[in-house]
């Protein structure tokens, strides 16, 4: 079985027969997992080997594109476009049509970013990240210009930055409830989710803690939720999930350790997992927020 049940409310969105496939191995450390639903595959990070992965039923894994900056966080924009976190690089970057790689976000108010982590975009095209120190090199970690580790927004004309919390330990993954008026962001150090109500110009507002998580092999980190509300999140042992009251549901178990995932498939039911070395894929039974 690869559920722990908790609350018997988890197997209305989880089949207790349903199993926890491997689609591929073999990485150095996966990451940052996106469905494209017309080509109907999946690229994710492998942030050591500086290279973004694809995986489609047909070919299996393959090199989408090499280097990648050390990408994490992947999504793409309202236009379709790729939006990357670099680690390397210190920047969210935008692939544009013809493939070129652009900036649209590397300072705040004149200095480096620290390593943008993860990304959503908002329905009306603005961006928010997270930027904790986790993608530093001990060279970069020397030169660090920020003393905080922020969550940013970027407008959707690109042309304002605006560093919406400066409290976090360690802010890491980073979503939105399904009507938008509620921002999830995790701290992987504190071990908690945090949610903040969406004010009407994008910024957030009365911050508290959602949900908490305890125990080893694993921490908050990727997250994402459902139509529902229910909240996905990594954490020991595998996915967390939470009602949108903060009733901890359960968790999806997997092998590895899992660091991020993501909806996708024909129907937005497919729950695409990346953990350590491998991508793995468990199918649900209420369809996940689809990334257009």
């Amino acid at each position: 079985m690869a559920l722990d049940v908790r609350d018997s409310r988890l197997l209305d969105l989880v089949d207790s027969e349903a199993t926890v496939e491997q689609l591929a191995t073999g990485c150095q450390f996966t990451e940052g997992p996106l469905w494209h639903s017309i080509g109907r595959y999946l690229l994710f990070s492998d942030i050591p080997a500086n290279k973004i992965r694809r995986w489609d039923a047909e070919s299996g894994m393959t090199v989408f594109r090499d280097p990648s900056g050390k990408s994490n966080g992947l999504t793409y924009d309202k236009g379709g476009h790729l939006i990357a976190c670099e680690h390397d690089n210190r920047r969210v970057s935008r692939t544009t049509a013809d493939g070129e790689v652009l900036t649209i976000a590397s300072h705040y108010e004149g200095k480096r970013l620290n390593s943008p982590n993860d990304i959503v975009v908002k329905s009306d095209g603005s961006i928010y990240f997270t930027d904790p120190p986790y993608g530093l090199s001990s060279k970069a970690k020397s030169e660090k210009e920020l003393d905080f580790h922020g969550v940013y927004r970027l407008s959707s004309d690109g042309a304002m930055l605006t560093l919406l919390v400066d409290d976090f330990d360690r802010p890491n993954g980073i979503c939105f409830s399904p009507d938008e008026s509620i921002l999830y962001i995790n701290d992987t150090k504190r071990m908690h989710v945090r949610a903040f109500d969406v004010e009407p110009d994008g910024t957030i507002a009365n911050g508290r803690v959602f949900a908490e998580e305890e125990g080893d092999n694993g921490v908050p980190d990727g997250m994402k939720v459902d139509v529902q509300g229910n909240v996905y999140l990594t954490g020991p042992n595998g996915i967390w999930i939470f009602a949108p009251d903060g009733t901890h549901l359960g968790i999806i178990l997997v092998p590895e350790r899992c660091a991020n995932l993501a909806w996708g498939g024909d129907y937005w039911k497919s729950l695409f997992i990346t953990a350590s070395t491998s991508v793995y894929r468990i199918e649900c039974k209420v369809e996940g927020i689809a990334v257009s």
